[in-house]
Order: C-alpha cells, then structure tokens, then sequence
C-alpha cells in the first residue's frame, strides 16, 4: 500500500487506539470497508463530533452531553459519599457493579512526575470545594494499586487531612499494578466494599 492510500490512513489511525495493534486495525478496517457504507459514515460523523458535542461534567469530571453527567444530576445518589477515580473507565467500572451509590470525581490522570503530571495537574481544588459545599462525609480514593495510584492516593489523603471527611481506600483484591477497568466485578466490589482509612 502507498503512503497516500486511504486504506494505509485508515489502518494507521486506527492503530494508534489503546490495545489495537496493526493486525487488528486492518481486521476493522476492512470490516467498515465491506459494511454498510451508512455505517462507515454514522461512525465518521460519530467520531467527527465527539469534541463538539461531549463536555466533562462541571462537578465531577466525567463525560456527558450536559455541563452535569447522569451521576451528578441523580438526586438518589448520595452526595455525602464520593469516590475519586483516575479516569472515566475506572467510574463505568465501578458503576457497572451497581452497588455504588455515592457520587464521583475523576482525576483525569495521576501523579507521574517523571512524565511531567505533577500536584497542579490533579482537580483538587475542585474536590475540596465539594467537600465543603455539598457536606461530603467520606472520600474514597479507588486509583489503581501500582505506584503512580498509590502516590495520587496518599497525596490526596494528605492534602484532604484538614478538611473533616474520612479518607479511605480501595482494599487489597485488586492486584497490585492491575487497572481498574480490567478487573472482573465481583474482586472489585469486594475491594469497595472492605476499604480502608488512609494515613
């Protein structure tokens, strides 16, 4: 294939999506080639205003088509609980226990200093004005057990300490450097469930 062909552009592309390698890229792009070419454009068009047309939520960060998310605007979900992921496939993880009914607050990262994400990076200023505003009672920091999510963890229980709300953390199940989204449900809502205060 030259490097002017579409089907070459299509493959790179979409190579470069977490966990899709070269081999699979072709696979899908050869699917949408011979598919439905209603298809191929409804997920042109998808992909073509996804920056447009989805914001993160002014409260907790998650994703939605509204300055608030699903989550936040629930008036049955419990404010007084939040839980603080790294990222929004962490939140869909947990919510898809369904036992979960408190709010949450995504990160959007984690400490890294080696790849440039320092304190500043993380929206905690954020979270300590809900803790105020919204008479939060307990935070649960559920970022991943490896050492950036231990490091995120352990900085927001220090910068939280002043504040009057119980800090706590996933418990162990979850393996250690094991992401959140990828762990089967019944580990992690025992990890939810058996959490611990951090010190």
């Amino acid at each position: 294939m030259t490097a002017n062909d579409p089907i070459a552009s299509l493959i790179s592309l979409l190579s470069r999506l977490p966990g899709i390698g070269e081999r699979t890229a072709a696979r899908l792009a050869f699917f949408v080639l011979e598919g439905d070419a209603q298809y191929a454009a409804a997920l042109g068009q998808a992909l073509s205003t996804v920056h447009e047309e989805v914001t993160r939520c002014e409260l907790c960060g998650n994703y939605g088509a509204e300055s608030r998310c699903g989550i936040c605007q629930d008036p049955r979900r419990d404010e007084s609980v939040v839980c603080v992921v790294a990222k929004v496939p962490d939140l869909i993880a947990l919510e898809a226990l369904g036992s979960f009914r408190g709010r949450y607050h995504v990160l959007h990262g984690l400490l890294a200093p080696l790849d440039g994400v320092g304190p500043d990076q993380l929206p905690l200023d954020a979270l300590e004005r809900r803790i105020t505003e919204h008479a939060v009672k307990e935070i649960i920091v559920a970022t991943p057990l490896n050492v950036e999510g231990e490091a995120t963890a352990l900085y927001v229980a220090d910068a939280l300490s002043p504040l009057p709300v119980r800090v706590s953390r996933i418990a162990a199940g979850v393996p250690h450097g094991g992401e959140l989204e990828f762990t089967d449900q019944v580990t992690l809502g025992r990890a939810l469930e058996d959490r611990r205060a951090v010190r």
